[in-house]
């Protein structure tokens, strides 16, 4: 069984935590662990093999903490731009055989009961094998206006089998609350219940899937085909700007689910969350006496029940309660607990007027990171570091000029035609227009500041003459 996991993410709903290009499941937010290396965990107790399906920007993300987990037998298909659900599993699905179990779940969920899980898996597996298309419906714990639901029925006087009637998007509180009292009402029967949250996650054979997908949309279907003849394979599959945009957009739930006769849902009870809200996140997080989020650099002086996030300075707070402070040193966020849905609204405005949205002050590159350490009108400043035996791409700008001084390792820069090595303590000059990279040789880091002045110093200020995939 291969498990496809699904990478997309525009990073709005934790901002300024997650970002377009560190979305949520990338964060260390649990112990040094992220939300997709929880994922790639919990799923390869039960899946030969990891599928990955991402864009080109979050790639090299997933391929850095795969390394740190030393899993290997990982597949990568690259989307240049999303197109929903339903085409990137068929895009994987595409790649696999035909009779291959594929388990799909979403990159940034976390399920904390993994023994019922691996049960809810492995029911769902032998209903596949049947070939159905199952998905896993979560018991509801409260009247929620924010998951989609999915309305089952017995399929026989035994109830061992649940069919899915269909599928209803997010309801009103009124109408939450009235899927869960019909629910507490065949619970004391002891009868299966009728409602519960749409997960997202799936289980079915690659072929069954691409069958109904054919059936119900077969634009997707043949579109997706076309994409994934004329992509490159070499390392991954990457699929081609144009290619992809000529499928349709759609969800897997609008795309099939709702609409094929063979879909069953297995009833899940295990402690599941899609950590859509800092409120969600609040309550998965370890708090200490007070109800506060255990954080090294929150002082508390009678304050409770908050969720307090930073770990560039000291957070103070005096008589605060029930409210969300998460500081990642280039924004703050402060707001009322139950009402952080409304974060969206402030990544719209600041989507207006800055790249805030977009990436943090540490951005995370296929060769390295770079963070940005001062900014000013004419110029900025950075600390970059260049992972062993990787490179940048041969590029040039046409706005600033920039000043490299090495810190440590040794970096080899190609200025033009001439190639040398900058140690420790040494720094080189490159001017506007000229043709330039950097690389690094050597069995360490090499990590060197940046100075950049000109009359502008945006990230965009690049021309690449030569992108092997290193940017």
């Amino acid at each position: 069984m291969t498990n496809i996991i699904l990478c997309g993410g525009s990073g709005t709903r934790l901002w300024p935590i997650s970002r377009t290009l560190m979305p949520k499941q990338f964060v260390k937010l649990f112990e040094d662990n992220s939300l997709f290396q929880l994922t790639v965990e919990r799923n390869a107790k039960l899946c030969d093999a990891q599928f990955i399906v991402s864009n080109a920007e979050q790639y090299f993300l997933a391929l850095d903490q795969l390394e740190e987990l030393e899993r290997t037998n990982n597949s990568y298909l690259l989307e240049p731009v999303g197109r929903n659900t339903a085409p990137a599993i068929a895009l994987a699905c595409l790649a696999l055989d035909h009779d291959e179990l594929v388990l799909v779940t979403p990159s940034d969920h976390l399920i904390k009961n993994e023994t019922e899980y691996q049960k809810v898996v492995s029911r769902a597996k032998e209903l596949a094998e049947d070939d159905n298309l199952v998905t896993f419906g979560i018991t509801p714990s409260f009247a929620e206006t924010g998951f989609g639901y999915i309305q089952a029925e017995p399929e026989n006087d035994e109830c061992s089998i649940l069919n899915v009637e269909c599928f209803k998007e997010k309801p009103n509180l009124e109408l939450a609350k009235q899927y869960l009292e019909e629910n507490s009402k065949l619970s004391i029967q002891h009868l299966p219940l009728k409602w519960y949250w749409n997960s997202g996650m799936f289980l079915f054979k690659a072929g069954v899937f691409l069958e109904e997908l054919g059936k119900y949309s077969p634009e997707i279907l043949e579109a997706c085909k076309k994409a994934l003849s004329s992509a490159s394979k070499d390392e991954m599959i990457r699929i081609k700007h144009d290619d992809m945009m000529q499928i349709p957009e759609d969800s897997i739930d609008y795309a099939v689910m709702e609409r094929s006769a063979k879909v069953k849902v297995v009833p899940s009870d295990i402690h599941w969350s899609d950590l859509g809200s800092f409120d969600a996140l609040y309550e998965e997080l370890p708090h200490d006496e007070h109800g506060n989020t255990r954080n090294e650099n929150h002082i508390s002086i009678d304050s409770k029940n908050n969720l307090v996030y930073g770990n560039h300075r000291k957070i103070a707070t005096v008589d605060i309660e029930d409210t969300i402070i998460v500081d990642t040193g280039d924004a703050l966020l402060i707001s009322k607990k139950g009402s952080s849905q409304k974060v969206k609204q402030v990544v719209a405005e600041v989507r207006k007027n800055s790249e805030l949205h977009n990436i943090h002050l540490t951005g995370h590159r296929p060769w390295g990171t770079y963070t940005v350490l001062e900014a000013f009108n004419g110029y900025k400043i950075k600390r970059i570091e260049v992972k062993p035996g990787k490179r940048l791409s041969l590029q040039k700008h046409l706005h600033r000029n920039e000043h490299w001084i090495v810190v440590s390792g040794t970096a080899t820069v190609t200025v033009g035609e001439t190639k040398q090595y900058i140690r420790p303590n040494e720094s080189t000059y490159i001017k506007m227009g000229e043709v330039h990279r950097l690389e690094n040789e050597g069995k360490i880091p090499v990590v060197l500041i940046e100075a950049q002045v000109g009359e502008y110093t945006g990230e965009d200020d690049i021309v690449r003459l030569d992108d092997d995939f290193q940017r």
